[in-house]
């Protein structure tokens, strides 16, 4: 089943322009737009009753907050046994979402099961986090770090 939507292109300048500022008005969007602000309110009310816009966020540069080291940790779950009432792979979903350094949990196919990027002050604190939360956790087998050098691209808009 698709969920997707279909937008027109006043609903794709009007998600442009919120990706690039979400802080607008509905009048100073509306004049971005070439709609009143009132047509402009009703447009993103339906976007966001429709799902398609999930909610609204300030941005914060890690750097800035004392969080210097990115990582990304490639997860290999253990075995399930037969004797286990829970999926190891649930059991290790909803534990991330408890653990304030990873900022992003996805499942992937191929050798790995979760990539995690992990944001942390310095190489201590990756170290403790893998150490002591990560490597620890039961359902874990194997873990494979790689440490972001420069990042040459990261962006959040879709559209």
């Amino acid at each position: 089943m698709d969920d997707s939507i279909e937008l027109n292109s006043l609903d794709q300048r009007i998600l442009s322009a919120l990706q690039e500022n979400g802080r607008l008005s509905y009048e100073e969007l509306g004049g971005k737009v070439g709609l009143s602000a009132s047509a402009t309110l009703r447009r993103v009310k339906r976007l966001e009753e429709a799902g398609v816009i999930a909610g609204y966020v300030a941005l914060v540069r890690a750097r800035r907050v004392g969080l210097a080291l990115t990582a990304y940790i490639n997860v290999r779950m253990a075995k399930q046994t037969g004797g286990d009432k829970r999926n190891p792979m649930d059991v290790f979903a909803a534990a991330v979402k408890t653990w304030p350094e990873v900022v992003e949990c996805v499942s992937l196919t191929g050798e790995m099961d979760f990539l995690l990027k992990v944001l942390v002050a310095d190489m201590d604190h990756y170290t403790r986090f893998v150490m002591d939360t990560l490597l620890k956790h039961t359902s874990v087998e194997d873990c494979r770090s790689s440490f972001v050098m420069r990042p040459f691209k990261s962006n959040v808009s879709l559209i």
